[in-house]
C-alpha cells in the first residue's frame, strides 16, 4: 500500500501529467481531476472527470475522492487563462477563474484537511504563475494567480501546527498548449521571447514539476507560505507576453 496519496488538478497533460508520472514513479497513489482522462499515462493513475468551473461537480468529486482516499498531497494545477484587453474583460472572466483557481482549490482541500490533520502530515500546492505580478491581456487570469499566493500564505499561517505545508509554483512561459495558445508555436515570436529571457530559453513542464517535488518531499516540512518563480529569471526583469 502506497504511503502517501496524492490529488492533481490537470494531470492529463502538460505540467500535471509529469508531475504524475514522477510521483507514480515514486511510489505515490496519484489520482488526476479533470474534465477528461489523458490519452496515455501510467496504468496505475486513477482519473476523476470533473469539471472544475462547475462548484457542484467539485464538491460532489471532493466527496467522492475524501471517502474513498487518505489524501496526503493535493497539488492544484488546472488552469485557464480567457486573455482580454483591460477593455474587453469582464466581470464574468474574474468569476469563472475565480471559481477555477481559488473555489475549487478551496473546496478540495476541505475534504482533505481531515485525513492530513489526523495524520499530522500534508502538502498542499498551487500551480501559480509569473503572470500575477503582472502580464498584458491577464486582467482575470493575474488577478486569481495573485489569489492564490495569498490563499496559500493564509493556509500555511493556519496549518502549520498541523504539520501542513503549503507553497505556490509560480512558472514563467512554459512549453505547454496554454502557453502556445497565446504564443503560436514555432514562430518568432515565441523565438523572441526565450531569447529575453535571462537564461535564453523557455521552460520545460519538467522544469515545473521538479519544483513540485521539492515541495512534495516530507523532508521539506520548513519551508512554507512561499512562492517559488520557475521562470528562467523573467520575474526579476522586464518580460512582455
Amino acid at each position: 500500500m502506497s504511503e502517501f496519496t496524492a490529488v492533481i488538478t490537470g494531470a492529463s497533460k502538460g505540467i500535471g501529467a509529469d508531475l504524475a508520472a514522477k510521483l507514480v514513479a515514486r511510489g505515490y497513489r496519484v489520482i488526476n481531476l479533470s474534465r477528461t482522462a489523458p490519452e496515455s499515462a501510467p496504468s496505475q493513475l486513477e482519473t476523476v472527470e470533473c469539471d472544475l468551473l462547475d462548484a457542484g461537480a467539485v464538491a460532489a468529486a471532493a466527496r467522492q475522492i475524501a471517502s474513498d482516499h487518505q489524501v496526503t498531497h493535493f497539488i492544484h494545477n488546472a488552469g485557464l487563462i480567457w486573455p482580454n484587453l483591460v477593455e474587453e474583460a469582464s466581470a464574468e472572466d474574474i468569476t469563472g477563474l475565480a471559481q477555477l483557481h481559488l473555489g475549487s482549490a478551496l473546496t478540495l482541500v476541505q475534504a482533505f484537511l481531515p485525513a492530513m490533520k489526523m495524520r499530522r502530515f500534508g502538502r498542499v500546492m498551487f500551480n501559480g504563475s509569473r503572470a500575477a505580478l503582472g502580464v498584458p491581456t491577464r486582467t482575470a487570469y493575474s488577478a486569481t494567480k495573485a489569489g492564490m499566493i495569498g490563499m496559500a500564505r493564509t493556509w500555511a499561517l493556519e496549518l502549520a501546527p498541523h504539520g501542513i505545508t503549503v507553497n505556490v509554483v509560480a512558472p514563467g512561459p512554459i512549453q505547454t498548449d496554454n502557453f502556445w495558445g497565446i504564443v503560436p508555436k514555432g514562430s518568432e515570436r515565441e523565438a523572441d521571447l526565450a531569447r529575453r529571457i535571462p537564461v535564453g530559453r523557455l521552460g520545460s513542464v519538467e522544469d515545473v514539476s521538479n519544483a513540485f517535488l521539492f515541495f512534495c518531499d516530507p523532508a521539506s516540512s520548513f519551508v512554507t507560505g512561499q512562492t517559488l518563480y520557475v521562470c528562467g529569471g523573467a520575474s526579476i526583469g522586464m518580460l512582455s507576453l
